[in-house]
């Protein structure tokens, strides 16, 4: 159960902009998981959340240096990045593309729709081919240092 409810967690801060335990109280319970106040602060401990200001200056609850964690897999799996209209391709080492769309995910990219990883490829879908393009130029260069992938 509690497991259930971590991963659900996990779920809607990476689907909203959770401010407040009572929100995030309020998300699940739609989801059908009722939880005190005493857990769900548990929870959050356990699941190590932080609030962090966000672009509006908002503070959420998110993963704590979520944005260092996909920098490094980034820097460790993805050998090539392409895009094709609004298609993001990452092409990863060997098993390492679940990993690696899991850590996009943790990171809420304005633009992406949603992501599907195989064993050593990512599809990542944009909103358009500008932020497709975005994108790739950011996943190419930003997020990995300066160092330019294969692609």
């Amino acid at each position: 159960m509690k497991n259930h409810r971590h991963d659900v967690i996990l779920e809607i801060i990476a689907e909203y902009d959770v401010e407040t335990q009572e929100q995030l109280m309020e998300l699940l319970a739609k989801r059908g998981i009722n939880a005190a106040q005493a857990t769900l602060s548990r929870d959050i401990q356990q699941l190590s959340l932080v609030k962090q200001r966000d672009e509006n200056g908002v503070y959420r609850y998110t993963l704590p240096a979520a944005a260092a964690k996909e920098k490094n897999i980034f820097a460790d799996s993805v050998i090539g990045v392409d895009y094709a209209l609004n298609t993001i391709v990452l092409k990863c080492r060997a098993g390492m593309a679940q990993g690696t769309c899991a850590a996009i995910d943790s990171v809420k990219h304005e633009g992406i729709v949603g992501t599907i990883a195989g064993d050593d490829t990512i599809f990542i879908l944009a909103r358009s081919e500008a932020d497709a393009r975005k994108l790739a130029k950011k996943f190419k260069v930003d997020v990995l240092n300066g160092k330019q992938v294969i692609g």
